[in-house]
């Protein structure tokens, strides 16, 4: 790994400029609707950000999973975003996330587009960051570990053989090196889940990581109802158990006197919000997601915010940053990954990904720089939006 040097022998990050931004819409369909308590989705949608700089390195990173707001992010990326950042230092990331901030203040437009194009221009920023210094972006913050434990996100509710089909999903996860799901539920009775949870328990075995996802798709009290059913399946986590008007007291009550471990973040839009989480003692486990928050730089804070109440972070969901951000910070937990027809763009637009990236439940950090992926040109193509 060696950093870009300048003409005159001076590293090319002390003053490399931003020279114009690119972005490309991605969209395609999945092999079977992903069906949880409260969303169902039939289509992976995702931007790919370019930030292109005078030193000929170019940042480049994909987010989110927008497919109605997708042409509404591109756009505010090129007609707000990057006549703010033209001619910046690369370097200078807090100044770039403080410039672009401020495309979220306009109060009569939906603030989740501003959020979602900065977490854009951001991640891929980081990637030509790490691309000038020389260096994964986990080093570069700091991070020592090599590889780090996933947990799958899965478990949809089928519309028949649900059951069976849920022992077949973790052989299959187990035979792909994954060691643990983060299962769906919250859309049936706390009862007829919590066999659904027993199910998962049972054919994983007891080293198997089982987690519980609600999607805030419950009440207090029926929250309350299904950890008493699964109080002996050694629950790693219970996420977002309860509706999101009142959550953070109900998460506090869940967690307390349920004695199981919370998590959520994920549904908040910056660090603020997780700050509220952390305060009112609702969760163990804070999912921000960077690329629905405003980015890396907003996640790595909510990060520190979190080790002051000694409360480990994960990225939700977006592997293709979550797995170094997690490795990133001393209080990283696992990274979500999923399965590939669920997440095609991790296992086929990363031109360098392995064809069997997990072993004995971990991935291997990529040692190139940035984020250290590449991307596969015809594939890139093929998943074009038309």
């Amino acid at each position: 790994m060696t950093s870009a040097i300048r003409r005159d022998g001076a590293p090319a990050l002390v003053d490399a400029r931003i020279t114009r931004i690119e972005t490309i819409p991605l969209k395609v369909e999945l092999e079977r609707p992903a069906t949880g308590s409260t969303l169902k989705l039939t289509h992976r949608c995702t931007i790919v950000t370019r930030v292109h700089t005078d030193a000929g390195v170019v940042g480049e990173c994909f987010n989110g999973n927008d497919d109605e707001l997708q042409a509404d992010i591109i756009r505010l990326i090129h007609d707000e975003l990057e006549p703010l950042l033209k001619g910046r230092r690369v370097a200078a990331i807090d100044d770039a996330w403080a410039a672009t901030r401020r495309a979220t203040e306009p109060f009569l437009r939906d603030r989740r587009v501003a959020l979602r194009a900065q977490a854009c221009v951001d991640s891929a920023l980081h990637d030509a960051v790490g691309k000038l210094a020389g260096l994964p972006l986990h080093l570069l913050w700091g991070g020592a570990r090599e590889r780090v434990p996933v947990v799958a996100l899965g478990g949809y509710y089928r519309q028949s053989g649900d059951l069976e089909a849920l022992a077949d999903e973790v052989a299959e996860l187990k035979a792909f090196g994954i060691h643990g799901l983060k299962l769906k539920l919250g859309g049936k009775t706390p009862a007829e889940d919590a066999l659904r949870a027993q199910t998962v328990r049972r054919a994983g075995g007891d080293d198997f990581v089982l987690a519980c996802d609600a999607n805030q798709g419950w009440s207090r009290e029926e929250a309350l109802e299904f950890v008493r059913r699964t109080r002996d399946l050694n629950l790693a986590w219970f996420e977002e158990p309860c509706r999101w008007d009142n959550d953070r007291a109900d998460m506090a009550v869940v967690r307390t006197v349920g004695g199981v471990p919370v998590a959520a973040g994920q549904s908040e839009l910056s660090r603020f919000g997780c700050r509220d989480l952390l305060v009112a003692g609702a969760i163990d486990v804070c999912n921000f997601d960077a690329s629905w928050g405003g980015g890396p730089t907003e996640w790595r804070r909510v990060a520190m915010l979190a080790s002051a109440f000694n409360v480990s972070v994960m990225q939700h969901l977006e592997p293709q940053i979550g797995l170094m951000m997690s490795a990133g910070v001393a209080n990283g937990r696992y990274a979500e990954v999923m399965l590939p027809w669920r997440d095609p763009f991790f296992y086929k637009l990363i031109a360098n990904q392995p064809a069997r990236p997990f072993v004995d439940g971990f991935y291997t950090l990529p040692t190139a720089p940035g984020w250290g992926m590449s991307f596969d040109p015809e594939y890139l193509e093929f998943a074009r939006r038309k």
